[in-house]
């Protein structure tokens, strides 16, 4: 049963207010989970605003006017509509123009001066009071939605006159002194920071304020609060509110009220799997597709050999499971030849833990900072699940370059934001990375150290006859073929799982294309299994068994032709084998 809030405001709200009252900062620069609901108890109970209303009412309720710009809706006062009037009426008497009578500017240059101007109206104002002229200055707060598309992030030298004096007028509302103290506030409001031009962000002047997505104690409250809203949600529930809460932390209110409507108002039952499904499906969404969610629904139990690396893995599962995350190791290496099994084993380490279990889709992005915000944005998804893990394959592709490259700085920028969310002590047993490659001498040293990828795991293909079969077994549980249509493999055929699967595949073809089916699917894997050619690149698959020997961190994960492979004969062998590949 979890104790009732007592606080009128979220911790960022919070913040923003000792930050204001200070009078030392009247800029703020809010990013993170800005489409969401926001919590407020109020007089009259809770309530859930959405953002623009809770700042125009809440935040600002006590200030005079409030105005609110995008590039979309344009510019509108949302509080103090007859004051903006007066001074339409104003400004329109002294420049001969009709916005009283006519539209505000939607374009952004012109609003922001018009806006502008306000601010300086609002420092200045005046009043009549028993015959004198008295200085009345107005409580004024500015809110700027999608600033993101407002000021880019852009080189300087390619930006032009426009955008250039949009960026001075932001960076003069935060920098000008007049401001400070003078009970007048600029909100802008993005998505991610990584979009923005980097003066905007690392402006000292201005204060970076972060919406986080709902804790799971926020989700139950959200719960209880949907109550009033669905009588019937309990009743429509296969578990209880608190454990609905655990399985729904990731996603935001919007979200949830979405969940929640859906099922309830179409007599729907909410279960596990229901959950799951459109949990996976509003994630994978909300970040744009650049997460998959996968449900892992296998275990340690389900991978055959690599005997080594599945009791490591289960040691580390129970550490996990029993809360003993100090001991954990930031993330996993995991190399290996092509086919080796990488993606399967941390599948079934994910269901082994009992934890999400998310894969990197590709996340760069042609436009100047998207990359960054894609990468910032799953970041934000990854913290607020709790507990998952981070699956990157073809990491020596996805994670970029110290030193960038000739991309304009991505790749740089890339593997400065991954490092630095990799080596957050903060995330230890919470988020847990798995790298996996073929190629990890690709992968920048700084990512595979201790802090990082910790652990090092070697794949490789099976080393025995009898490895082999247990492998074919397992290959052909996962494709669905009965095992006592098996045969035995030859002696010494080396073959990988992905061959393995493909030789499967290719007897189910010619069994279920008899026109009589004259012969049994056995009888059709042997032949299949005669017939077969293996893969014909032995030096790249060579080569990739030993740049995996030389990373790896345990001599236990070794097959037993490598574990005496001294270091001078491994590198002279890869310098062969470089030379042959013209990998040099």
């Amino acid at each position: 049963m979890s104790v009732p809030r007592t606080e009128p405001y979220p911790a960022w709200v919070q913040e923003m207010r000792e930050v204001f009252r200070a009078g030392t900062v009247s800029q703020f620069l809010v990013s993170g989970n800005v489409f969401d609901l926001v919590p407020w108890r109020g007089d009259s109970g809770l309530k859930f605003l959405p953002l623009k209303e809770f700042l125009a009412q809440v935040l600002f309720g006590t200030f005079d006017v409030v105005l609110y710009y995008s590039r979309g809706a344009g510019l509108k006062p949302l509080k103090g509509q007859e004051e903006f009037h007066r001074y339409l009426k104003i400004l329109d008497e002294w420049t001969q123009t009709t916005f009283t009578s006519g539209r505000l500017p939607r374009e952004a240059s012109q609003a922001l001066e018009m806006m502008d101007s306000f601010l300086r109206y609002s420092q200045t104002r005046t009043v009549v009071e028993k015959g004198q002229v008295v200085r009345s200055p107005l409580r004024t707060a500015v809110l700027i939605d999608f600033v993101q598309y407002i000021v880019p992030q852009a080189d300087p030298a390619h930006m032009n006159d426009r955008s250039t004096e949009t960026l001075i007028r932001f960076l003069d509302w935060a920098s000008d002194p007049g401001m400070l103290g003078a009970q007048l506030a600029t909100v802008l409001l993005t998505e991610n920071l990584a979009g923005l031009n980097r003066s905007l962000v690392e402006n000292p002047y201005s204060a970076k304020v972060h919406i986080p997505l709902p804790t799971e104690e926020d989700c139950l409250e959200y719960l209880e609060f949907l109550k009033g809203q669905f009588p019937d949600l309990e009743d429509s529930c296969e578990l209880p509110l608190a454990s609905m809460a655990t399985k729904l932390v990731g996603l935001t209110r919007v979200n949830i009220l979405h969940m929640v409507a859906l099922a309830v108002r179409n007599q729907r039952k909410i279960s596990v799997k229901y959950l799951a499904d459109l949990k996976k499906e509003l994630i994978e969404k909300e970040c744009y597709g650049l997460l998959e969610f996968v449900e892992a629904r296998r275990t340690l139990d389900d991978v055959a050999g690599l005997a080594e690396a599945k009791a490591w893995l289960r040691q580390d599962s129970r550490l996990i499971r029993e809360g003993k995350l100090s001991s954990v190791p930031m993330g996993y290496l995991m190399t290996g030849r092509i086919g080796t099994g990488k993606t399967w084993l941390t599948n079934c380490f994910a269901g082994e833990v009992g934890v999400p279990f998310v894969v990197f889709k590709n996340f760069r992005d042609k436009w100047m900072g998207a990359t960054e915000g894609n990468l910032e944005k799953i970041f934000q998804v990854l913290r607020a699940l709790g507990q998952v893990i981070v699956f990157v394959d073809e990491a020596d592709q996805m994670t970029g370059k110290r030193g960038g490259g000739d991309d304009s700085g991505v790749s740089g920028r890339i593997y400065a934001m991954l490092a630095a969310e990799m080596s957050n002590t903060a995330n230890r047993g919470r988020i847990i990375w798995v790298f996996a490659t073929s190629r990890p001498d690709l992968v920048e040293v700084d990512l595979k150290r201790p802090g990082r990828l910790d652990v090092h795991i070697p794949l490789f293909p099976p080393q025995s006859d009898a490895e082999r079969q247990e492998l074919f077994v397992a290959m052909a549980r996962k494709v669905g073929l009965p095992p006592e249509e098996l045969p035995e493999l030859p002696a010494g055929l080396d073959v990988g799982g992905n061959e393995m699967e493909a030789i499967m595949v290719r007897a189910q073809r010619l069994f279920d294309l008899q026109v009589e089916g004259t012969r049994s699917l056995k009888e059709v894997l042997s032949d299949v299994v005669a017939q077969y050619r293996p893969v014909p690149h032995r030096r790249n698959l060579e080569y990739m068994d030993l740049v995996a020997v030389k990373e790896c961190t345990d001599e236990a994960f070794l097959p037993e032709c490598y574990r005496h492979l001294g270091a001078a004969e491994l590198d002279q062998r890869l310098d062969e084998l470089k030379r042959e590949l013209g990998l040099s």
